[in-house]
């Protein structure tokens, strides 16, 4: 399979799950209240972190469409740690990833699985909601209050309709979120094609177990663009194929939570100190419950019955066509618009000069 097979299969694959993000973030925007949004997941809420990563854990998003969500949550109030914390625990885990595990995994790692999820979210959220040095409130917030009294007396007279919040939600997510999200997107993509082609899984197997095999999975997961639903099959191929549960633990984690699109998009939401603190909480929490799971495993010589029904995705539905092609339209869009302002702006300056 060469790079652009991959990557047409990737943006394929990734692009209704990417849509259903857009979609969330627009009615997150329109229809979540800032004043509730600051209560539950503000920076002086209480828990805020902890409510982030349970509210997160059971939505079946990946980490593409998480992407979108949790920058919804950002500009909609939430603290830098609520934010993190969002955005490691719903990829990492979900209840169809759940579902899943429990299937071909066994009870044990679909129980385990979703409480390394959450710790490991609570950890780096909490990690970089104490780097974090914001303002009390967020521009997008700033933005959205009025300070007039003409304002709010517009809004008393002329509230917007369901039907109305409904259509400013999509038609912000699909300008204001894509054009956020586009470029990293294409560059997470990318790479995990170039991973997807040309690293086989017989590769992953060689490496067996201990901390080396943990490390392998770590270094494979950054580029990696895989969502906890799809990285299931493949855990459960490595396990058949000798790699330790632990190992394959800290890749149904670390997967997830550290493509190169989520990374990007961390960077550029919450700065570079919070993109450490991310990757710090998601891989120590990833490397201890790895060990913590052979521990448990050796001491209690348990055994896991992997089940042999694993089945590669052998042709493509109709709704991943038609999102990936409102997905392009949408990112096409962005990118004309992005190189347009880019171009002008160049004219501009050439003409004063």
């Amino acid at each position: 399979m060469n790079w652009l097979i991959a990557f047409v299969d990737l943006f394929l694959e990734s692009a209704p799950w990417l849509i259903l993000g857009l979609v969330m973030a627009g009615i997150l925007k329109e229809f979540v209240s800032m004043q509730w949004m600051e209560r539950q997941l503000g920076k002086n809420a209480r828990f805020g972190v902890a409510k982030a990563a349970i509210i997160g854990a059971p939505l079946p998003l990946c980490s593409c469409g998480v992407i979108p969500a949790a920058a919804g949550l950002r500009k909609a109030g939430a603290s830098k740690g609520a934010t993190t914390s969002f955005l490691i625990s719903t990829p990492e885990t979900g209840v169809d990833s759940i579902a899943l595990s429990w299937v071909l995994l066994g009870p044990f790692m679909a129980i385990i699985r979703p409480i390394a999820a959450i710790v490991s979210a609570i950890t780096a959220g909490w990690l970089v909601g104490k780097e974090s040095t914001e303002q009390s409130q967020t521009p997008e917030a700033k933005s959205s209050c009025c300070s007039s009294r003409g304002c709010s007396s517009t809004q008393k007279a002329s509230k917007p309709t369901v039907l109305r919040h409904l259509i400013r939600g999509l038609r912000y997510a699909a300008t204001d979120m894509v054009d956020d999200i586009a470029i990293w997107l294409i560059v997470g993509i990318g790479f995990a094609a170039l991973v997807q082609a040309y690293v086989p899984t017989s590769f992953l197997a060689e490496w067996g177990n201990g901390l080396i095999a943990m490390l392998v999975m770590v270094i494979i997961s950054i580029p990696m663009y895989i969502c906890a639903t799809a990285s299931t099959p493949i855990a459960a191929g490595l396990l058949i194929a000798g790699v330790s549960p632990g190992a394959v633990l800290v890749f149904m984690l670390a997967g997830p939570a550290t493509n190169i699109a989520t990374l990007g998009v961390v960077y550029s939401l919450l700065g570079k100190r919070a993109l450490i603190c991310y990757l710090t909480g998601v891989l120590v929490c990833a490397l201890g419950f790895g060990f913590l799971c052979d521990w448990i495993f050796t001491s209690f010589e348990l055994t896991l019955n992997v089940a042999d029904s694993i089945h590669a995705h052998t042709h493509v539905h109709w709704w991943s066509v038609l999102s990936g092609v409102l997905l392009a339209s949408l990112i096409g869009l962005s990118l004309a618009k992005l190189f347009a302002n880019k171009w002008s702006s160049t004219s501009s300056k050439s003409c004063c000069s």
